[in-house]
């Protein structure tokens, strides 16, 4: 499963809640935490299932973020454990002992909806230096776990630098590198989220986040969703290149040759195999600007 991109949308505002479909993201986030007042969490709660189940009518992957602390995540869990929720956004996750403490409340809830087991996968935010510092075993706490971000803005606060990439650099390499190595996605930016005005400051961004190995990331407003879905997608020729690659190193293989030059590179099998990765990753994404589902 891969998203380009993941459209927050605060599950209050209903009219974003219901436009959502036709923006063409990948995954909608329905938000429970950042974008809901305190004042307003136990409406949002009576909202949820209306939503979800509005979205996943309309084909669309659902993701829930909750809330932390606990006495606000176990309500929300409460409610977002349910038929169409593919995923649950877990923030400011602090170690593995919170992954593992949420993936057994998800456990009891699945049965409870008579949902498949472990059927609602957990992405899980780093957005403290301390939790940096455990990336890996957060990344490996739980097979729940489909990907790793690094929650750039509470992140920079906490450390107390800005969310500029160049600042940000070596975490976002660490939560990319933690990712891999416990076998989950790395989705994020290596900056910040909340500048949506330059849609050409925006795209850089994505080309630079991707290049770092990001393959997704979330977005705020419906002017960046285009932006990441043509961002993180590799272009035609870079599909050409990888299927030519690819074909040329199997028929290689087949004659016995472990390495051979490809348009005037050596290829061998790191090589091919980042090759068969992206044909394998995006296949479905060979329109830059599709809105097609993973």
């Amino acid at each position: 499963m891969t998203w380009r991109s993941l459209l927050y949308v605060p599950v209050n505002q209903r009219r974003f809640v219901e436009n959502a479909p036709t923006v063409g993201a990948d995954a909608i986030q329905l938000d429970l935490e950042d974008s809901i007042a305190p004042s307003e969490k136990d409406e949002a709660r009576r909202l949820l299932p209306e939503a979800v189940d509005r979205l996943a009518a309309a084909g669309a992957d659902v993701v829930v973020r909750i809330n932390r602390p606990w006495r606000l995540a176990v309500r929300d869990l409460e409610v977002a454990v349910r038929p169409g929720v593919c995923a649950l956004a877990l923030p400011k996750v602090p170690g593995a002992e919170h992954v593992a403490a949420c993936a057994e409340i998800v456990a009891e809830l699945e049965v409870e909806a008579g949902l498949a087991p472990g059927s609602v996968r957990f992405i899980v935010m780093i957005e403290t230096a301390a939790a940096l510092f455990r990336a890996r075993e957060i990344a490996a706490a739980d097979p729940r776990v489909l990907a790793l971000v690094l929650g750039t803005e509470d992140f920079a606060t906490d450390v107390g630098i800005a969310p500029d990439p160049d600042l940000l650099t070596g975490p976002n390499q660490t939560v990319v590198i933690a990712a891999r190595a416990a076998g989950v996605l790395p989705f994020g930016l290596v900056g910040t989220v909340a500048e949506y005005g330059d849609e050409a400051a925006f795209g850089d961004l994505v080309a630079r986040s991707r290049r770092l190995g990001y393959v997704g990331a979330s977005a705020i407003h419906p002017r960046q969703v285009p932006l990441l879905n043509a961002g993180f997608a590799p272009t035609p020729d870079e599909f050409e290149q990888a299927s030519l690659l690819v074909a040329a190193y199997r028929d290689a293989h087949a004659r016995g040759v472990g390495a051979i030059e490809f348009e005037g590179r050596m290829v061998d099998e790191p090589v091919a195999r980042r090759a068969r990765a992206l044909l394998s990753q995006f296949s479905r994404y060979r329109d830059p600007g599709s809105s097609g589902l993973p």
